[in-house]
């Protein structure tokens, strides 16, 4: 096989990052993305976590078309079957079912032995052959697991049926050299494994999650599991934008091809780092706001002679074209559409309105509008569509002489209520206020502020995590105005944490 799987985890794995807690909508947005991103799979979620997730897996199954669909499951009855429940209207469906194997994890979580492990891994396997042909398993913490018992194993499940067997380096704790050596083992001492696809799911808790991946790809592997911009569990996944360019740019070495459009990898980057909060760090490979800026005058005036005498990616290879939507005032609803469209998003009716209405009101503020901006705007209507707090209006006063005041108009269940609170700064003025007039007590974990684009007219993103009663919430925010854009963030922060409250308190479906 000469081409490389791309199985994308940003749904499933990378949601699991702190304070991430995607609704439908904004894991359809992304999923539709990662369908014109070309990657092979989209692991769409847990289904047996939640309703939400369920929910969500099920309406990626039964919508996007083009990449497989995967959802994750235990090695038990009730998982395999939900799983199944969720994806099942899915055109590519598979099902990955996962089980602990290192000696660790069977003596503290599970309490069991080798025997039983590889009982309940081949059961679970066959469980899920019994509804569709395409099915993963992984052993997790595979790089603490026995090498013999690892061999074990992946030998039982692709004679149970499993078509891809993933290993994970679950903890991060491989390095290159060592990570390409199990792989060749397994392919030396695990002869069924030449019949399926090798899959490999890295984590960066030593920055090697990608040397890690094309380690296992140039000794047999031919999956890769990625998350966009890296996110997941603790550092982070092996990041897809990351692994993808290495396997592009390097293919006079590697040999292996990959159906990723890769000029679609600057605006997943974007929509991902809009609607999960999680800011991109600026030295960023690939997607770092410096991935394609030079200061030093040698790197000035080289680039100035052949831009490939300091890059070895041409930036609109990524799709990194910034600026050139030009729209206005005068802009009609008509043109505002088409613009988006061509960006990539499918609006109805009710959210088109929406938008332009923002844009509308943007654009009294703003001179020019970029591409940039039209998808923070689209991002932020996703996120605020289910609203339990909606602010009716702000107002803010302060000097160097005066305490920092704010005043706050909060739409709750159809009520208007007005409070204000004094605070060390006018954000912290406002968030007082805020959380008086919703009666939600909420501590400040992490705030954040960005450029959505240069200039002093630049919208203000700012995105923050709140922990309410021992969870966090992740909140985003998008203004002109700094005070205005960190209101918004803390009142979608509270939004979500009480639609999460009301899942709660819905009654779980059935398992079938």
């Amino acid at each position: 096989m000469d081409r490389v799987i791309i199985f994308d985890t940003t749904l499933r794995d990378g949601e699991q990052s702190p304070g991430i807690n995607l609704n439908v909508k904004e894991k359809l947005e992304i999923a539709e993305q990662l369908a014109r991103l070309g990657v092979d799979i989209i692991e769409a979620g847990f289904p047996q976590t939640s309703v939400g997730d369920f929910e969500a897996v099920k309406a990626i199954s039964e919508s996007i078309k083009g990449p497989g669909i995967a959802a994750l499951a235990r090695a038990h009855e009730m998982d395999i079957d939900r799983a199944w429940e969720a994806i099942k209207d899915a055109a590519k469906p598979r099902i990955h079912v996962f089980l602990s194997t290192s000696d660790i994890h069977r003596k503290y979580m599970l309490n069991a032995t080798e025997d039983e492990i590889v009982q309940q891994a081949v059961e679970g396997v066959r469980r899920a052959k019994r509804y569709c042909d395409d099915v993963e398993f992984s052993p997790q913490d595979a790089t603490r697991t026995e090498p013999e018992f690892l061999v074990r194993i992946c030998d039982a499940v692709v004679e149970a049926g499993a078509t891809t067997v993933n290993i994970p380096d679950t903890v991060g704790y491989a390095i290159p050299y060592d990570f390409g050596a199990l792989i060749k083992e397994l392919f030396e001492h695990a002869p069924r494994l030449g019949d399926v696809t090798v899959s490999v799911h890295c984590h960066n808790d030593l920055g090697l999650a990608v040397s890690n991946s094309l380690e296992a790809v140039r000794n047999g592997a031919r999956q890769v599991e990625v998350a966009v911009n890296g996110i997941g569990e603790r550092a982070g996944n092996c990041s897809l934008e990351e692994v993808v360019m290495a396997l592009k740019m390097r293919r006079d070495l590697l040999g292996l091809d990959i159906d990723v459009n890769t000029r679609e990898i600057a605006r997943t980057s974007r929509l991902v780092t809009l609607l999960t909060g999680y800011q991109v760090q600026r030295n960023k490979a690939i997607v770092g706001e410096n991935a394609f800026a030079h200061e030093s005058g040698i790197h000035q005036h080289g680039v100035l002679q052949d831009r490939l005498t300091y890059e070895i990616i041409k930036a609109e290879d990524i799709g990194v074209e910034g600026g050139k939507i030009v729209l206005g005032k005068h802009s009609g609803r008509h043109a505002f559409a088409k613009t988006l469209e061509e960006l990539g998003f499918q609006l109805g009716k009710e959210e088109l309105n929406r938008s332009f209405t923002r844009f509308k009101e943007l654009v009294d503020r703003k001179i020019q509008i970029t591409d940039k901006d039209l998808e923070a705007i689209i991002a932020d209507e996703i996120q605020a569509v289910e609203e339990v707090y909606k602010l009716e209006s702000l107002q803010v006063a302060g000097g160097t002489h005066l305490a920092p005041t704010a005043t706050v108009r909060i739409t709750a269940d159809g009520q208007s209520v007005t409070e204000s609170a004094m605070g060390d700064g006018m954000v912290d003025a406002v968030y007082g206020a805020i959380m008086r007039a919703t009666g939600v007590t909420g501590q400040l974990a992490s705030f954040n502020i960005a450029a959505v684009t240069g200039g002093a007219e630049a919208l203000g993103d700012v995105s923050v995590q709140l922990e309410i009663d021992g969870e966090r919430y992740t909140g985003r925010g998008l203004a002109t105005d700094i005070v205005e854009a960190s209101a918004r963030a803390f009142l979608n922060a509270l939004n979500r944490a009480a639609r999460r409250s009301q899942r709660a308190e819905r009654p779980a479906e059935p398992t079938p």
